[in-house]
């Protein structure tokens, strides 16, 4: 299996446009390291190299990921975010700590950062409930896609109402942070707990939204009716 990321990469150069290249890069403020291949085609390069190396012992797998993110391309990381969470039924208590250890080291755009914590970090946290805590000494952290990856892991959970008490807590340590990219990342959250817990949410906005960055703010209330959305944006 050593030949699989050579090969992998080799189709992924083979795929890449300059067109799709520029498009890309203009979803950032930073500069970001990508082929530019189109994420249909990327998605069906993963699964195809996915179904040479579904057999292996999931800690060989975990190495092969983790040598696609240290490249730092976006596509590289986008096949990573596609395998890792096919492990589910593998996954085991410490392996939120390689998790943590890959956002921290590796994942240095809103894109990697996302597409990661979605699924991954959301399933692991289905899966292990008990450690959904952990998210908040996450938002503490100096690393900007650590604190946005805390809000961001339960993204998937809050669209069905799970975990609400933990997505306030993590909003509330995020609250006032100067980052565009976390206010958005807790905002985003917010707006997905929205969808079973409207009013909760929207008496936390209400409640906090002297000190609560416009941003955050909109985010959170996007999915409202006009009239609570109103509410939470009046000026007292």
């Amino acid at each position: 299996m050593d030949d699989v990321l050579t090969r992998l990469r080799a189709e992924l150069a083979a795929n890449a446009d300059a067109k799709t290249l520029s498009s890309f890069r203009r979803f950032f403020k930073e500069d970001v390291k990508c082929y530019g291949v189109k994420t249909g085609i990327v998605g069906k390069i993963s699964t195809k190299y996915w179904k040479e190396i579904t057999n292996l012992p999931k800690q060989k797998i975990f190495d092969l990921c983790e040598d696609l993110l240290k490249t730092d391309y976006t596509e590289e990381a986008f096949i990573v975010s596609n395998w890792v969470p096919r492990l589910t039924g593998k996954f085991e208590a410490g392996d939120l700590t390689i998790f943590h250890d890959w956002i921290e080291k590796y994942l240095n755009n809103w894109a990697k950062c996302d597409s990661f914590c979605n699924h991954t970090i959301g399933n692991f946290m289905d899966k292990y409930p008990a450690k959904v805590d952990e998210l908040e000494k996450w938002a503490k952290s100096s690393n900007r896609w650590v604190k946005r990856a805390a809000a961001v892991s339960l993204i998937v959970p809050a669209k069905e109402g799970r975990f609400i008490e933990n997505v306030f807590r993590i909003s509330d340590i995020l609250l006032l942070d100067k980052d565009d990219l976390v206010q958005k990342g807790y905002g985003w959250l917010l707006k997905q707990a929205s969808r079973r817990h409207q009013d909760e949410v929207l008496r936390y906005v209400v409640k906090n939204k002297r000190v609560m960055p416009r941003t955050a703010l909109r985010y959170a209330i996007e999915l409202m009716p006009m009239e609570l959305r109103s509410e939470a944006m009046k000026k007292e």
